[in-house]
């Protein structure tokens, strides 16, 4: 008898829901898709004991005859493709029909549907893939669909699940981008014992950010657009779920980029604050990823990543859906243009913006009605689309800031506080403060002098304020103080005069004439074979950088010349530093990649060092110069260079206002 044997419909069925629904989150994904294709203008999602015991999505949707709600059932049977071409051409979120059979295989699912052709609605319940009922109903246009007790016969899967909170802000996370991603629609999320979000419809995303994380969120991202025209030429309609008089869909051949990006102080520690959009749909794709780490590459250290709400629009056949049945995951038709032009737009508007890092109160973008949103959680499907509420609610936090007379110390790309003591402040040469300080001081008693507020013009400062800083000192050699009438800045001085070296030596690189220095004696290297592998591949690139470096032996290297600024002391260091760094490159070495990071550690090694003491005309050199640099925010490493501490900051310190 032979072994191989067609499995039952039952285990078919489970078997695939297994790979569509993992969690309480899946079976919200799928349900919101089907309502966005369903061209539904609002949403609500009721949920209790995390997912796990309801999930209820309701819609004004186009519903469903009663043939089709029957059908809808079926593995595979789906109104969005007809044939093996339309799968190059998907326009909808949902395609595959697998999501509620899926569903309905794994709980005690009841659809409520009613199409404006239809006289009566059609109610349809279903418990472990068994058709209990099916009868007429009096029901409004639309559809909801409830799911009970889910995974109630599968207890194995049931008991992955993770804590009712955790799930439930799984749900939280999902249904709050899914409301940013459409600002167009009404939203509502409810819990058992609140209203966890509402949002009625607004004209555009950055109104959506205001509405539900508020002024102060909205103000620390960035906004971007861009277009870019492809080679290939397709025929897209209007998305279902974009219908409305104004929009514009991408024309053939165009892709249409949007969206916004953090200002490089917002650090986080994991992509879980990255949300990526292609056509409507919440995805992971490790090209978009790339590309965005390449954005911020020296801008943000490599530790740390941005915040990141981005929306692709373009034809639907320059871009593969079919890949994973969750959806998630894409295939780019174009995957290398699209990479560089993602890269290229985020970078110009994060060059063209300069924000100036600052010491700010913590920002608490959670939205209104929703405490629960608070919560932990981790993973939404995998690792790479970890989609936590937690994250959406506190996404665009900045790092926290200790108070200002605490000693700071910068640790991964944070600031950690070391106890409470004042920072010792030396070496301040003797300075006269005028302006606003002194017209307060010399007030009229007819008012309370205490309480009056100094002026300010509360112009937003941009980094182009730095050639109007004047330094008053430095603190522990290490940090200069300068003002202006934005505030009081602090700059780094190490990594401030790191970025004029950085940008020289690309400019100096770019016009082939770098600057070098003669060493006395031939210094002699030993190298890993690693090392030794990378330095054959970097070698010419060294050479543009002003370093003469040319093998001696089988595993040493003899150095005749190097970059100007680096010490003879500091070669070999230098040199293990940047082959370490090659060695140790997952991706495939790229010549921009090695420039910059040639570039970085050159600057790195030749600039001014913390505990120096520096003369007034040297601070003053220091920030004129930083003032003319193209990215004077971050060193090429990514770690801030000023931070400021604005004139309403020390009047709210003051308690002035």
């Amino acid at each position: 008898m032979g072994r191989i044997h067609v499995l039952a419909e039952n285990v078919a069925n489970k078997i695939a829901a297994g790979e569509v629904v993992e969690r309480p989150a899946s079976v919200v994904k799928e349900l919101l898709e089907n309502a966005l294709d369903a061209g539904a203008r609002r949403i609500r999602v009721n949920v209790e004991a995390g997912g796990k015991k309801l999930i209820q999505v309701t819609d004004d949707g186009c519903g469903m005859v009663r043939d089709d709600a029957m059908l809808a059932f079926e593995r595979h049977a789906t109104s969005k493709i007809r044939n093996a071409d339309d799968l190059l051409n998907i326009a909808t979120l949902g395609f595959r029909g697998e999501a509620l059979p899926s569903m309905a295989s794994v709980s005690r699912l009841r659809l409520e549907t009613h199409a404006p052709e239809d006289a009566a609605g059609t109610v349809i319940e279903i418990a472990g893939g068994k058709l209990l009922t099916v009868e007429e109903a009096g029901l409004p246009l639309g559809t909801c669909i409830t799911v009970r007790d889910l995974f109630f016969n599968i207890p194995a899967r049931r008991k992955f699940l993770k804590a009712e909170s955790t799930e439930l802000s799984h749900i939280a996370s999902l249904v709050t981008h899914y409301a940013l991603a459409h600002p167009e629609m009404h939203w509502e999320l409810h819990a058992a014992t609140n209203a966890m979000l509402i949002a009625p419809p607004v004209a555009d995303h950055s109104q959506r950010i205001y509405q539900v994380f508020g002024k102060e969120t909205l103000d620390q991202l960035i906004p971007l657009s861009a277009l870019l025209p492809l080679s290939h030429v397709g025929l897209p309609q209007p998305p279902p779920w974009r219908r409305d008089e104004d929009y514009e869909p991408p024309v053939a051949g165009e892709v249409k980029l949007h969206g916004f990006v953090s200002r490089p102080e917002i650090q986080k520690l994991n992509r879980n604050s990255i949300f990526i959009f292609v056509n409507g749909r919440l995805i992971r794709d490790r090209v978009v990823q790339h590309a965005l780490t390449e954005a911020y590459r020296n801008i943000l250290p490599p530790t740390v990543f941005p915040v990141v709400l981005l929306f692709l629009e373009m034809p639907f056949t320059e871009v593969d859906v079919n890949v994973h049945p969750s959806k998630t995951e894409v295939r780019f038709r174009q995957s290398s243009v699209l990479h560089d032009f993602i890269r290229d737009s985020v970078r110009a508007v994060l060059m063209k913006s300069r924000p100036v890092p600052a010491f700010t109160t913590e920002i608490h973008a959670q939205p209104s009605a929703s405490p629960s949103l608070t919560s932990g959680a981790r993973d939404f499907a995998t690792d790479e689309l970890q989609v936590t509420a937690a994250d959406a609610a506190v996404a665009l936090r900045p790092p926290e800031v200790p108070p200002f007379n605490a000693r700071l110390q910068f640790e991964g790309g944070g600031f950690a506080v070391e106890g409470n003591a004042a920072v010792p402040v030396a070496r301040f040469p003797p300075q006269t403060f005028g302006g606003p300080v002194a017209a307060a001081a010399n007030m009229t008693r007819g008012t309370d002098a205490c309480s009056a507020v100094i002026a300010d013009d509360d112009v937003p400062a941009g980094l182009d304020s730095l050639s109007t800083l004047r330094p008053v000192g430095q603190i522990r050699d290490s940090f200069i103080l300068a003002i202006n009438p934005q505030g009081l800045w602090i700059i780094d001085q190490h990594v401030a005069h790191e970025r004029i070296l950085f940008e020289k030596i690309c400019k100096q690189r770019l016009a082939e004439s770098p600057e070098k220095q003669q060493l006395l004696m031939p210094l002699i290297v030993e190298l890993t074979p690693g090392q030794m592998s990378v330095f054959a591949e970097i070698s010419d690139e060294l050479t543009r950088n002003g370093f003469e470096v040319e093998p001696f032996g089988s595993r040493t290297i003899a150095v005749k010349t190097t970059a100007a600024g680096v010490t003879a002391a500091d070669v070999e260091h230098l040199l293990h530093e940047i082959l370490d760094q090659f060695e140790r490159e997952e991706q495939v070495l790229n010549l921009e990649k090695i420039r910059t990071s040639i570039a970085a550690s050159i600057a790195c090694h030749a600039a001014i060092k913390v505990n120096m003491p520096l003369e007034q005309n040297k601070m003053e050199w220091l920030l004129s110069e930083l003032a003319k640099t193209d990215c004077p925010m971050s060193c090429p490493h990514g770690r801030p260079v000023v931070l400021r501490y604005s004139v309403k900051d020390i009047q709210r310190a003051f308690k002035r206002i």
